[in-house]
This record gives C-alpha cells, sequence and structure tokens, in this order.
C-alpha cells in the first residue's frame, strides 16, 4: 500500500474511533434501555474498526 494511502486509512480510522467516543458519551448520559445498549454495541463495532484500520495503516 503506498503511503498516502496509508494515510488515508489511518483518517478513517481515527475518524472511527473519534465517533464511537462521542457515541459512547451520548449513550452513558442520555439514553436508557435497549436504546442504549444499541448505541454502545455500535460504538464498540466502531472502535473496533478503527483499531483495525489503524493496525493496517501501520503495517
Amino acid at each position: 500500500m503506498d503511503p498516502m494511502m496509508k494515510m488515508w486509512v489511518s483518517f478513517v480510522g481515527i475518524g472511527l474511533m473519534a465517533i464511537a467516543a462521542v457515541l459512547i458519551t451520548l449513550a452513558r448520559y442520555k439514553t436508557k434501555g435497549v436504546f442504549k445498549m444499541l448505541v454502545s454495541s455500535f460504538a464498540f463495532l466502531l472502535l473496533v474498526i478503527g483499531g483495525f484500520l489503524g493496525l493496517i495503516s501501520i503495517t
């Protein structure tokens, strides 16, 4: 993978992790019940994908 592509992959990974952090904060303070679980699960999925993209960008 060329350096420019690695840069864009890392930016997407960072963006997904930032969105995950915002969603976790939103789920923790503004939601209740099943919706809280769904938002938290989606945020965890974004965090895992972002971490995987970050790992790809450094190899």
